[in-house]
């Protein structure tokens, strides 16, 4: 194995449906970009590069870019489930900026608009500031894709050069770009009804009828609970029949 390519035995998850919204379910249970190597993990797991990719390159500062990326991301897509009632928590804490292209005050690198167009129960000029951000990130090119012969002659993409990563928040704020700006796609965003659970999953199942970020983990864990109550109201009852 190429020192520094992404393959380590971390378990970040992959089942949100968009590579932007894996990456706000990073910080949920716990903090999983504090070091290069699970952000490394991380990357080559959600398809950002091409399997195999070297990452050796990537240097202590990356982590804490792709936090900042995921907490603009989350405050726009924390801000749509706002408008539309689809999440119960409308804005987390977490990821907040913390630092400026330019340095100064966030008002100076935020577009002007009616604050009347901002999602309700949040800070306007912090959702200006992050939709700002998102959208300098998109405007960088993303990496660029060769193609080489591969075994049996098929062609395999690579990348024509280890991919930076600023290019790298490129594909991510691209992602919530097109994700946030297309009417059917964002129909689709819901919140896990799992308790603690704030994970943001794309709903494309038949109906619209997905409640769990994942069935095996929240989902599992409210039939449990569902099981225990019954469990302890059918003991409860037992209890109170008169012999």
């Amino acid at each position: 194995m190429a020192l520094g390519t992404a393959t380590v035995p971390y378990e970040p998850r992959f089942d949100t449906g968009r590579i932007c919204l894996d990456l706000l379910s990073t910080s949920h249970p716990g903090e999983r970009l504090d070091s290069l190597m699970p952000l490394r993990a991380w990357i080559a797991g959600s398809g950002l590069v091409p399997p195999g990719t070297p990452l050796a390159h990537a240097d202590p500062s990356w982590p804490a870019a792709f936090r900042e990326l995921r907490g603009d991301v989350r405050r726009l897509v924390r801000g749509h489930l706002a408008v539309t009632g689809a999440g119960a928590r409308a804005y987390g804490s977490g990821d907040e900026p913390r630092s400026y292209a330019s340095g100064g005050d966030p008002q100076s690198h935020a577009s002007g608009g009616d604050s009347g167009a901002y999602p309700p129960g949040g800070d306007p000029r912090a959702y200006r500031l992050a939709l700002d951000r998102v959208n300098d990130a998109a405007r960088l090119a993303p990496p660029a894709p060769r193609a080489v012969p591969g075994e049996g002659g098929l062609l395999l993409r690579v990348l024509a050069g280890p991919p930076g990563c600023a290019a790298l928040l490129a594909v991510v704020a691209r992602d919530a770009v097109e994700l946030l700006t297309d009417p059917v796609a964002r129909s689709a965003l819901r919140e896990c009804a799992g308790d603690d659970c704030p994970i943001v999953y794309l709903d494309t199942s038949r109906g619209r009828r997905r409640r769990w970020c994942s069935s095996e983990v929240c989902g599992n864990r409210e039939r449990v609970a569902r099981h225990r109550r019954r469990t302890a109201g059918t003991a409860a009852g037992a209890r109170t029949r008169p012999a």
